[in-house]
């Protein structure tokens, strides 16, 4: 369970952010992965590297990193979501990568979302068990560029799809296509005030400010949190400049995080959003926040400048 949200400023600005919402224990850390850093690829065991360098939330694991989330030198970023019920990965191939490596693949090697649209027509993304959760987890991706053009990859029955995402939201199951279609079940949702009404002779009023946004879903589920963080990026002011997105985007978030005991898996666990992140594409800087520390921490992947190509671990959020 989690929400990703794009933002942009009246000075030309990119924003895109997320919620880690996940019942599994995490630990993330803040990482810098530099150009030409070499790593593994899971699927046939060849060695790849990055042609971009790339800072991103991850946690390391029986010496692997598995990636979150994360913005490049280019102004490229993305996260991975939770896919369940619906992701059915290709087979194993030469071509393969391993789904929960895709997102650093295209961290390593996009620049754009064009640039990915090209990518993804070249390798197939096979299901590969992580130390995570013990399974081949059923992931989708959303990505973002500077320019503001935003894409979401999603490989179902139906094979992989490259989808643009004017919307700039997504969160979890089912496929993206089905939660453009529902948001026009929420049309009549508004930030206008409603006007009194007659049923017959009786007269009826609203109770107050925020009538027009009765017909909002309030759960926690996939599709009540697309419809929210929709209606709210949509109608928040354009802010003005990095500072006032920085407080829009986390405000909208307020809106569809999950607290601790809200939702319970059926592990009889708690599911419920470890941290919330926000990038500055054009810049490269995160902010973000845990469950369990409200204030905003920062760090931009241009503060730091490692000559050797060797992952980088800047400590936990």
């Amino acid at each position: 369970m989690c929400t990703a949200v794009t933002l942009q400023t009246r000075q030309g600005e990119t924003f895109f952010g997320r919620t880690m919402d996940f019942s599994y224990d995490i630990d993330p850390h803040l990482f810098i992965v530099p150009k030409n850093y070499e790593w593994t690829n899971r699927v046939n065991m060849a060695a790849l590297a990055n042609t971009y360098g790339f800072i991103g939330i991850g946690q390391e694991l029986e010496g692997e990193l598995f990636l979150f989330d994360g913005v490049n030198e280019m102004g490229f970023a993305a996260a991975a979501l939770y896919f369940a019920g619906y992701a059915k990965y290709d087979d194993c191939s030469e071509n393969g990568i391993a789904a929960y490596d895709f997102l650093h693949y295209m961290l390593g090697n996009c620049a754009s979302v064009e640039e990915l649209k090209a990518l993804t027509k070249s390798v197939s993304i096979a299901g590969v068990k992580d130390p995570v959760t013990g399974t081949a987890a059923p992931l989708h991706w959303i990505a973002v560029d500077r320019s503001g053009a935003c894409a979401v990859v999603e490989v179902t029955e139906e094979g992989k799809s490259v989808m643009d995402n004017p919307m700039g939201v997504m969160t979890n199951s089912p496929e993206f296509p089905w939660h453009m279609t529902n948001l026009r079940n929420y049309m009549d949702a508004s930030p206008w005030q409603t006007e009194k009404v007659n049923w017959g002779q009786v007269e009826l009023t609203p109770f107050g400010q925020g009538g027009g946004s009765m017909p909002l879903p309030g759960g926690f589920t996939s599709p009540e949190r697309f419809v929210r963080a929709s209606y709210l990026k949509s109608h928040v002011p354009m802010p003005e400049d990095g500072g006032e997105a920085v407080t829009s985007c986390f405000h909208i978030m307020e809106n569809i995080s999950i607290p601790k005991g809200a939702v319970i898996a059926a592990r009889n666990v708690y599911d419920y959003t470890k941290y919330t992140a926000f990038i500055n594409i054009n810049t490269c800087e995160y902010f973000f926040r845990t469950y369990d520390d409200f204030q905003i921490g920062t760090t931009r992947f241009y503060e730091y400048d490692f000559p050797a190509p060797r992952l980088v671990d800047l400590g936990g959020l």
